[in-house]
């Protein structure tokens, strides 16, 4: 078997759909489509160098890489690298020769270090420490399974606040993006983000595939956001929190849990059958809110780094 890696094809549906199909494999807690990775792959912000590659053995593909630098973090040369292989595929060199391409990709983009997120498997982390990578943050995938959940009840928003979907703000979504980027500024990780780019924010995420404003949340007091729980649907009965956060005066209220729950009772009123969603290990005030609706710990991942050079 001969075993090639090639750049994703711009555009081209047969590629995505082998992409999101590998990733589907390996990953089944997190959402991927075709539509998704091609508009995704088409609004790539430019300063991310970004490259999709794929493994292909004897024509068939067997695994992806998700690679880029990552533009919006304020410390300079930091490369993302995700790898992953068709479970079916394992042992036969195509994460290695992903690796590989991603890291020498990088490399001429001006990264200086590579962050990678591993499984957290024995042959996972002895695939990551052959390749010169060392284990940093935990994290977890958690599920629900919204046929059986027993969700709370319900719950009228406390005085001063205002439930909506962000379907409402179809005419005018910057304040969802004023307040994205301020409780994306200080979500826990090892590699900072922040948020300032509206129409690339408009492109990647109000306008991506996945997002659903329906069954999206949001608080306001006082006419303006200040808590929202995002809903990602891959219109295969699976949802997925996108994110959920509250403005830093607002935090300790209840407001998470409220603008959550509405959104799962909605997903699962619309049909859906799954709940996905990723905690940081650190994060313990969404760890517990998640667990309070039932959340399950399906499997822990560890983001490793690499320096290179």
């Amino acid at each position: 078997m001969t075993v090639i890696v090639r750049d994703v094809r711009p555009g081209d549906t047969e590629d995505a759909e082998g992409f999101a199909r590998v990733r589907r494999a390996a990953l089944p807690f997190m959402l991927a489509t075709g539509p998704q990775l091609i508009h995704e792959w088409a609004h790539a912000h430019s300063d991310a160098h970004a490259r999709p590659l794929l493994a292909e053995a004897d024509g068939e593909i067997v695994g992806c890489a998700e690679v880029e630098l990552a533009h919006e973090s304020p410390e300079p040369g930091t490369g993302l690298a995700n790898i992953h292989v068709h479970p079916e595929h394992l042992g036969r060199g195509a994460g290695t020769l992903l690796l590989r391409a991603a890291e020498e990709h990088l490399a001429r983009a001006g990264a200086r270090r590579v962050y990678s997120w591993v499984l957290d498997d024995p042959a996972s982390r002895a695939f990551a420490g052959r390749h010169g990578y060392e284990g940093r943050r935990t994290a977890y995938f958690l599920r629900l399974d919204l046929t059986t959940a027993a969700l709370p009840p319900l719950q009228s928003p406390p005085d001063g606040i205002e439930l909506r979907p962000a379907a409402d703000f179809a005419a005018d979504p910057r304040p969802l993006f004023e307040l994205d980027a301020l409780t994306t500024a200080d979500e826990p990780g090892d590699v900072a983000a922040g948020l300032a780019d509206y129409e690339h924010w408009l492109a990647t995420t109000w306008r991506h595939p996945l997002r659903n404003h329906e069954l999206t949340m949001v608080a306001l007091a006082g006419g303006r956001p200040v808590a929202f729980s995002a809903a990602l649907d891959d219109g295969l009965g699976r949802y997925g929190s996108g994110m959920t956060g509250t403005a830093p005066g607002f935090r300790g209220r209840g407001l998470a849990k409220l603008v959550k729950n509405a959104s799962l009772h909605r997903a699962r009123a619309a049909g859906r059958t799954e709940a996905f969603t990723g905690n940081d290990a650190g994060n313990a005030p969404m760890l517990a809110v998640n667990r309070w609706f039932g959340y399950e710990i399906v499997v822990r991942e560890v983001r490793h780094v690499r320096t290179l050079g």
